[in-house]
């Protein structure tokens, strides 16, 4: 009788205490309380146990390390054996397998008392869950896994057209994203945003251009996206994003050719600098008048070509290497490049250095970097005007192109602008670029104080409608317009 009243007691006290144990070893499953060591130490509270979680190696992954018979523990993770049980020296184990998709671990639980019924189900049911947590964990590791690897493919298909390969990059983009090269021109987007809110923006970009554009994160600036697409639609769906989301612009290149990657990312972003300031947030790249459109294109060619011509004894691949990051980094700083393309800031260095030596000049000098960057987009702007050799214009220097009605026009009416001034800006701009874009240097040659020489440069900024403090195309331009109108020297090179 006493037997029966126990075994009754039992049961109803099990019957009792099942449902609340469930339901907490359930909540474990609800996406804020999904943690395996959480479980084991909820296991080990709910069986008055020691309980242990371990991989196939025997590396303790959650509880307290037990010591275990590493035979029977190996039969148990290879799937041998689905559990063991083992009594003695006043100790009760019980060992079960826990499997996932890349293999199985031990779920060991030790306590002073018999397992009973109570006790076996939980360990049993502890362990199914374990199973799905660890299945779940692993799903979720390999979807961010399958994301960024595709996130770094992207990233490399832009860096192989960064640099003119464009055969590169149709053939690792044809394995993921059939035909989405295949076209010969198109259009580089860059939006901003909140950092914080950059991997949201990227996914929408991706849904809305449909895998029909080339979506990456900008390794240089955290808060842009960046977005190659062939298609003309693609520009609707970027403005229809962005009047969605406050405080997002995006800036759009003109058409360009794949080859000329670089320099549609570079229109982008000089076109994002306008969109902060517009209602509808968004801008295109406006083809103002440029010094090189004023000079006869078959002169410039064949210029920019003996400029260049010390280089022509690379390797094709080593030449265009160093003209891609040359290019790329005379308008944005050694870091910035070097995140573009995907390399160290001191292998950005030592190419542009590389460079200075084998045309003779130093990049210290915005004279320099203007008329290098003039003659490196020569050679990609003017497709056509190739003059033949011995011709007249083959006799073309650098002075004589800057001569032209046209452009010495140009240059005047240019500066002309800020005549105006009773500060004598025009004064301060031409010394500050005399001095490498450095205001220290340049106030010490005017008799100010440098932030008198950043502010003067600064007001120039509106007047001339180009970006001054931030090295790139604008600020050459007006280092060539000074140099057409001889109040700048102008430099020597190897080439010439």
């Amino acid at each position: 009788m006493t037997g029966g009243k126990d075994t009754a007691h039992g049961t109803a006290t099990e019957a009792a205490g099942r449902p609340d144990w469930a339901r907490e070893l359930l909540e474990h499953l609800r996406p804020a309380g999904r943690d395996v060591r959480r479980v084991v130490d909820w296991l080990a509270g709910a069986v008055r146990a020691e309980v242990t979680l371990r991989d196939e190696a025997g590396a303790t992954l959650a509880g307290t390390p037990l010591p275990l018979d590493e035979t029977l523990a190996a039969d148990v993770a290879s799937g041998r054996i689905a559990s063991a049980a083992w009594d003695g020296d006043g100790r009760h184990l019980r060992l079960v397998r826990v499997g996932h998709p890349t293999g199985a671990c031990v779920l060991a639980v030790s306590r002073g008392e018999p397992f009973d019924r109570h006790a076996s189900d939980v360990v049993t049911h502890t362990a199914q869950v374990i199973e799905l947590l660890l299945t779940a964990h692993e799903t979720q590791a390999a979807g961010v896994r399958l994301r960024r690897a595709t996130a770094d493919l992207r990233l490399a298909i832009l860096q192989l057209l960064m640099v003119e390969d464009t055969v590169s990059a149709r053939r690792v983009a044809a394995g993921l994203w059939p035909g989405l090269l295949d076209a010969d021109t198109a259009c580089v987007y860059v939006l901003e945003s909140d950092p914080a809110l950059r991997d949201r923006l990227a996914a929408e970009c991706i849904e809305r251009t449909r895998d029909q554009a080339l979506v990456v994160r900008c390794p240089a600036m955290h808060g842009h996206v960046i977005v190659l697409s062939p298609r003309e639609a693609t520009a609707g769906d970027l403005r229809s994003l962005v009047e969605r989301h406050p405080d997002t612009f995006v800036g759009g290149s003109v058409w360009q050719s794949l080859a000329r990657t670089a320099t549609a990312y570079g229109q982008a972003v000089s076109a994002l600098a306008v969109a902060r300031f517009r209602q509808d947030k968004t801008a295109v790249y406006a083809e103002r008048t440029h010094p090189e459109r004023l000079m006869d294109p078959a002169a410039l060619r064949t210029w920019a070509a003996r400029v260049l011509r010390p280089l022509d004894a690379l390797p094709h691949h080593t030449r265009a290497e160093l003209l891609a990051t040359t290019r790329l980094g005379l308008e944005f700083t050694a870091v910035a490049t070097a995140k573009v393309l995907g390399v160290s800031r001191n292998t950005v260095r030592a190419r542009m250095d590389r460079v200075e030596s084998m045309l003779g000049v130093d990049f210290d000098d915005v004279t320099v970097r203007a008329v290098v960057h003039l003659a490196l987009h020569t050679q990609i702007n003017l497709l056509d005007g190739q003059g033949p050799a011995g011709s007249a214009a083959s006799a073309r220097c650098l002075t004589e192109l800057l001569s032209g009605p046209a452009i010495t026009s140009w240059a005047r009416q240019l500066l002309g602008r800020l005549d105006d001034d009773p500060r004598n800006v025009r004064r301060t701009l031409r010394t500050w670029i005399a001095a490498g874009a450095n205001a220290e240097r340049a106030a010490q040659t005017l008799g100010v104080h440098a932030q008198t020489v950043r502010e003067h440069v600064r007001s120039a900024e509106p007047v001339l409608e180009r970006q001054l403090l931030a090295a790139g195309t604008d600020l050459y331009e007006v280092a060539l317009a000074h140099l057409a109108v001889g109040e700048l020297e102008q430099p020597l090179f190897a080439g010439e």
